[in-house]
């Protein structure tokens, strides 16, 4: 397993849609030690000073972020479920953020998309960018694809990423991810964050 760098100042740390409810059911997180594991990398970020930022999909009661067209989301509107508007009531106990840590919420599978992040990113001068999320399928290729074509160098940590179908997770990290992201494993990106 090769190494990787990152310069500090201008590297951030996106935990995606890292939902209490879905994770901790989900066997592909379960099995893997997703949620140990991002809280390691969570903790060596804080450790490195260096930014991170955390990302949940919300919407306003009577979700009028969502249209009729929108076939990702148009279920979820007409469920008749409570809208959550505060990202932070989502996250996983295990990864909540700080008081000057980054959250956005998101009403979009896209974390870069129609939120605060590249503002916030660019902002900071971030260059790198490290995601861990769920789902593969979902924020994680969104965010990789859109943030690829913003200039972002991306990191996709594999073993803190996950989705309901192994197969399209598998197949995604083989074999899409890398033509505009690093495919890296945890302890990389741990020992990158260690290194001065």
């Amino acid at each position: 397993m090769s190494d990787i760098k990152f310069d500090h100042s201008h590297t951030a740390v996106l935990i995606a849609d890292f939902y209490t409810e879905i994770m901790n059911t989900l066997p592909h997180a379960n099995e893997r030690g997703v949620i140990p594991k991002a809280s390691a990398v969570q903790t060596a970020a804080r450790d490195a000073g260096v930014m991170l930022c955390y990302c949940a999909t919300v919407f306003r009661q009577g979700y009028p972020e969502i249209g009729k067209r929108n076939k990702t989301f148009s279920q979820r509107k007409a469920s008749g479920h409570p809208a959550i508007p505060n990202p932070i009531e989502v996250i996983h106990p295990e990864l909540k953020p700080r008081d000057n840590e980054v959250v956005v919420g998101k009403h979009r599978v896209n974390a870069l998309y129609g939120t605060g992040l590249d503002v916030a990113l660019r902002s900071n001068d971030i260059h790198d960018l490290v995601i861990l999320g769920y789902a593969t399928s979902g924020v994680v290729l969104s965010t990789v694809r859109y943030g690829a074509d913003l200039d972002y160098n991306i990191f996709v940590v594999e073993d803190c990423c996950s989705d309901s179908d192994v197969e399209v997770h598998d197949f995604l990290m083989q074999r899409i991810l890398p033509r505009q992201a690093e495919i890296v494993k945890s302890e990389q990106v741990i020992r990158a964050l260690k290194a001065r």
